[in-house]
């Protein structure tokens, strides 16, 4: 009895209603990031010209109040450079798909704010994840604030929002993703099998950035329409290998940044050696004998983006393969993390 009393132990695991809850948050964004493709290629992110966090829940419920609301577009840049022929069924179809996007992120943050509260009312947050899990409710917060500074730089003078706030409104929700993920897998260690690679994980950090630049530089792509133009030839654009609009302004580096034709050139090149260094991980978690099933994914995962993004390149963005196309970006960025969780030494 003496030597039975003396065993101590180990301490339980954190609750993994935490870890369901936060995959569940993870899901959703997941959902959110594909319907914003959608609202994006369907033209349709700048129907809704106001922002009213609680009365803007519902759309419209009467024939007056969809009128009110039409009349608001009507004064838009959008409205009377492109969408003049619109009728107000028309404007109800692109009225839909932001209205949809926005309330989803009304749900989002009251499916991760309203659970988070009672965690903490309950004391169910393990220690070391407080602050971390408030950190996330405020990079939601943040992200709301985003999404409509961005639709605000497509409401004077151009009809189309800033590519620089697009990719700020994207990267942020890649963030949270990442953070969401990554605090679940923390929060439940044995979801994934610990294999330390000090050499793979350093792979996997050169991995991980030149895929946030490719992620940049699509942004850019999507805000631009840069899309739109070479879509007959892969990798070349048309018969040269660099696009001859390269010197097109001047000083050089800002092409890279604001010239159509160059930063679908530098999203192309990017995407291609993204790919090459996501594949040799693969290759080199078989040269060493650490192959496991999320590295398997992720290079199936690389594989199947670029037969996505030459795809959506060949049909002009269509709407299938483009939304396909983000969303598998996203999915990749899951799998980055759950290889580094898989790959890294724990202390």
């Amino acid at each position: 009895m003496s030597n039975n009393s003396s065993i101590k132990l180990p301490s339980p695991l954190p609750a993994p209603a935490l870890g369901y809850w936060l995959m569940g948050c993870a899901s959703l964004v997941f959902v959110m990031v594909l319907i914003g493709a959608i609202t994006r290629l369907t033209e349709s992110g700048l129907s809704m010209v106001e922002w009213r966090p609680l009365i803007g829940a519902l759309p419209p419920m009467s024939e007056t109040e969809w009128q009110r609301v039409f009349d608001l577009y009507k004064q838009t840049p959008e409205f009377q450079k492109e969408n003049f022929w619109m009728s107000l069924s028309d404007f109800q179809t692109i009225f839909f798909w932001e209205w949809a996007h926005r309330l989803l992120g009304r749900l989002i943050g009251l499916a991760y704010g309203l659970p988070l509260f009672l965690f903490w009312v309950c004391r169910k947050i393990p220690k070391g994840f407080g602050w971390p899990l408030i950190g996330m409710l405020f990079l939601g917060g943040a992200q709301g604030y985003m999404g409509w500074f961005m639709v605000q730089s497509g409401l004077v003078n151009e009809p189309a929002v800033s590519h620089y706030r697009l990719a700020a409104h994207l990267s942020l929700a890649f963030l949270i993703m990442a953070c969401l993920v990554t605090t679940a897998l923390r929060l439940n260690p044995h979801w994934v099998k610990n294999m330390p690679r000090p050499p793979l994980i350093t792979h996997l950090w050169g991995v991980l950035g030149f895929y946030i630049l490719t992620v940049f530089w699509g942004a850019y792509t999507a805000g631009l329409d840069a899309g739109l133009l070479y879509n007959d030839t892969f990798p070349k654009m048309g018969d040269h290998w660099i696009p001859y609009e390269m010197h097109l302004y001047s000083p050089l580096f800002v092409n890279f940044f604001e010239n159509h034709a160059v930063v679908q050139f530098a999203h192309r090149w990017l995407a291609i050696l993204t790919f090459l260094i996501g594949v040799s991980f693969t290759a080199r978690c078989i040269k060493q004998g650490a192959l496991s099933l999320p590295s398997i994914l992720l290079g199936a995962a690389f594989l199947a983006q670029v037969a996505l993004g030459i795809t959506t390149l060949f049909t002009h963005v269509h709407i299938i393969p483009a939304v396909a196309h983000q969303g598998t970006a996203l999915l990749i960025l899951v799998l980055i993390v759950i290889n580094f969780v898989k790959y890294r030494t724990v202390k």
